[in-house]
């Protein structure tokens, strides 16, 4: 099974995915963790990124996929803002897509809050300007609780929630 969490940056991706990992006993990989030095560079100094840069990472992350899927699957953290991008990353059709969606200035007030991220709150703009909705997969709105969102996310995969009342 591939899941791969999609949105803007400050959504609550790692969050909601290693969630869903831990629930699934799957891996749990973060898309920022697999960026070259020279984008993490790039971004720290306030710069977004373009096409260019992402491709490399991009395929990077769709090989981590390829190898997950030998071994029962992975979820995959990552902004995947362009369709173009999700395409890279859509290394079989029976993939699981979870998009997360919410009000920008929600989103502002958690970049402000995170610490010791390269990912500056000035590029948020940028992010919803190449922000492309996709059609599929499962739109989760990040207003509502990590639990009640993680419940959703589990709805939508088929996964039985059991009720310990």
């Amino acid at each position: 099974m591939l899941i791969v969490v999609t949105g803007v940056s400050g959504t609550g991706k790692t969050t909601i995915g290693s969630d869903i990992a831990d629930t699934l006993d799957l891996p749990f990989f973060d898309a920022d963790n697999f960026h070259p030095a020279e984008n993490i560079e790039k971004m720290s100094l306030g710069f977004p990124l373009n096409d260019e840069d992402r491709l490399p990472w991009l395929q990077a992350l769709a090989e981590l996929l390829v190898k997950s899927e030998l071994n029962d699957g992975a979820v995959l953290a990552c902004s995947a803002l362009k369709e173009s991008y999700r395409e890279i990353l859509m290394v079989q059709k029976d993939m699981y897509w979870i998009h997360l969606k919410g009000d920008r200035e929600l989103i502002w007030r958690r970049m402000l809050a995170r610490k010791n991220h390269y990912m500056k709150a000035s590029m948020l703009d940028s992010q919803f300007a190449t922000w492309e909705e996709p059609s599929y997969g499962l739109k989760l709105n990040i207003c509502k609780t990590p639990e009640e969102m993680l419940v959703e996310a589990l709805q939508y995969l088929g996964i039985q929630i059991r009720s310990d009342k």
